[in-house]
């Protein structure tokens, strides 16, 4: 799989999509600063078929980068894909969002803004170019959803109905929000929020990376600072169907990282999971105060080479 994705990567395009911007505002009483140089991030990335699937659509990926001055000018990323279209197909959208979108994260030297909108926007033409080259892929897709750790700010970007939540002071805040008809029926205020848990057509989505050239991307800007303690969780849908605000404050506030993300997982199963389960789950920590677990991988990412430090 892997080395049919390097092949794609090849090709550059660039697709002039559509871009909403919304700033997250919560109500807060300190104000946003930089973060202390002593702060770093951990994380783990776990994704499960469930109890009805036969293959893994979804992909989590968690990127930090080993050198400490480019960790420090491009933060972290975080990203889970929950792919769609058939056998195959949808594995190879959500791979491809996921390793296009590192990538061109990465590559660039701009704001961070710039450089999600660019990243999403390459990731979705060169998805949809693919499953028009290629009959096996025709339809194939994937949600999107990306959050950059840079400093003390959260700063994401999201296509479809994934996940991202930010946990801080024993609440939970969802920070995107879902492309989807029963989400567009709430906005109008035709259906009611208890409603749409169990509406027929919750999961029809509006807007996925790769169905089209042109698509929404929002992009948004938490101002609460990222504080150590706190905590973010992205995840596909086959996660919040079966998990509601107050499983995820009860299990989010656990001491354990990885016991924290493997309780989600088994919460959903217990409770259905009838589709794949993805999530990756972070906190911020005081370097020296732990040892990462061992799902948080440093890596090198060659095309990083090229960015020049201000």
């Amino acid at each position: 799989m892997r080395d049919f994705l390097k092949r794609l990567f090849g090709a550059r395009t660039q697709a002039g999509l559509s871009e909403t911007k919304d700033e997250m505002v919560l109500p807060a009483d300190s104000d946003t600063m930089g973060s202390p140089s002593a702060a770093d991030l951990n994380a783990v990335v776990v994704s499960d078929l469930g109890n009805v699937r036969r293959n893994n659509e979804d992909t989590g990926l968690f990127v930090r980068l080993a050198d400490e001055g480019l960790r420090r000018f491009k933060g972290y990323l975080l990203l889970v894909a929950d792919g769609m279209g058939g056998h195959l197909a949808g594995e190879v959208a959500s791979q491809m969002a996921a390793e296009i979108v590192s990538r061109e994260y990465f590559q660039h030297r701009d704001t961070t803004e710039k450089c999600l909108m660019r990243a999403f926007q390459m990731a979705n033409r060169q998805i949809f170019e693919e499953s028009r080259t290629h009959e096996t892929f025709r339809g194939m897709g994937t949600t999107c959803t990306a959050v950059v750790v840079q400093d003390q700010q959260l700063f994401f970007a999201h296509v479809g109905d994934s996940r991202a939540y930010l946990f801080k002071n024993g609440q939970i805040v969802q920070l995107t929000e879902d492309h989807t008809y029963v989400q567009e029926l709430l906005r109008m205020g035709e259906i009611t929020e208890q409603a749409a848990i169990t509406h027929p057509e919750r999961n029809v989505l509006t807007h996925a990376m790769g169905t089209k050239a042109d698509i929404r991307i929002d992009l948004g800007r938490c101002v609460l600072p990222f504080d150590p303690g706190d905590r973010l969780l992205l995840c596909s849908d086959g996660l919040y169907e079966y998990c509601r605000d107050e499983d995820l404050v009860r299990i989010l506030g656990q001491v354990s990282l990885p016991e924290a993300a493997e309780e989600l997982v088994r919460t959903a199963k217990s409770r259905g999971g009838h589709d794949n389960i993805t999530v990756v789950v972070a906190e911020r920590t005081l370097t020296g105060n732990d040892t990462p677990p061992s799902e948080t991988r440093e890596i090198e990412l060659p095309f990083t080479r090229d960015i020049e430090l201000p």
